[in-house]
This record gives C-alpha cells, sequence and structure tokens, in this order.
C-alpha cells in the first residue's frame, strides 16, 4: 500500500490570526483558509493550522520539519522574530546525540517544531 502524503493537524492557540501570520512570515504559503482551518504549503510539504487552543495539548505537542538549509531558517527565524516581536522561543542550531542538527523552536501557540537539517 502506497502512503503519498501525511498532514498533521497544529493548534493555532488562543490567536488564530497570529499563528497564521507567523507561517506567513515563515514562507509558508495558505493554500486554503477559513475560519476554523488553513492549509499551509512550502515545497511538497503541507499542514492544515486548526483554530484551536488547548494549551495542555500545545505544550506537549511536537513536529519535525527537515530541511535542505538549516542555517538559513536560522536567520529567517531570527528576522522575522525581531522584525515581527512573535512570542516564540528558539533554540539555534545544535547537534544532537541522536545524530540529528537541529533548531528546536516553541510557536506562538506553545507547539514544539524540531527543524532539522536533512542528511546529505
Amino acid at each position: 500500500m502506497n502512503v503519498t502524503k501525511l498532514r498533521p493537524f497544529i493548534p493555532s492557540g488562543k490567536d488564530y490570526i497570529l499563528a497564521q501570520r507567523f507561517f506567513e512570515d515563515l514562507g509558508f504559503e495558505k493554500v486554503y483558509s477559513d475560519d476554523g482551518l488553513s492549509i499551509f504549503k512550502i515545497g511538497e510539504q503541507e499542514f492544515f493550522l486548526q483554530n484551536y487552543h488547548n494549551q495542555e495539548f500545545q505544550d506537549n505537542y511536537m513536529v519535525e520539519l527537515e530541511v535542505e538549509d538549516l542555517d538559513g531558517w536560522w536567520s529567517l527565524i531570527q528576522s522575522v522574530t525581531l522584525e515581527k516581536n512573535y512570542p516564540i522561543k528558539a533554540k539555534e542550531p545544535t547537534m544532537y546525540p541522536w545524530g540529528k542538527r537541529e533548531i528546536n523552536l516553541i510557536d506562538p501557540s506553545g507547539v514544539c517544531w524540531h527543524i532539522s537539517e536533512a542528511k546529505k
């Protein structure tokens, strides 16, 4: 059986509009949006941003985004954070014992994104 796509549902937190702007500023294209759900795409990867808030869930939700230019992403995250003053936390690219170099980013809702460097 073939699988063609896996799209996670990411909670927006209290401020759905802020979450949408944050992901657009990171370079994701919003391909659909209504009051309850937005679809974001970058390259061939997509996720659903759900207008949903449950802080305990959000604080325990994690997703990995694998990228080719981790340092480029770090520069983008820093510039977007400084320019727009988003309520996020981010840790610089770090090599972890499990063999991945990654950025840990807590988005405005509290979701932890592991932005990792693709193996070359």
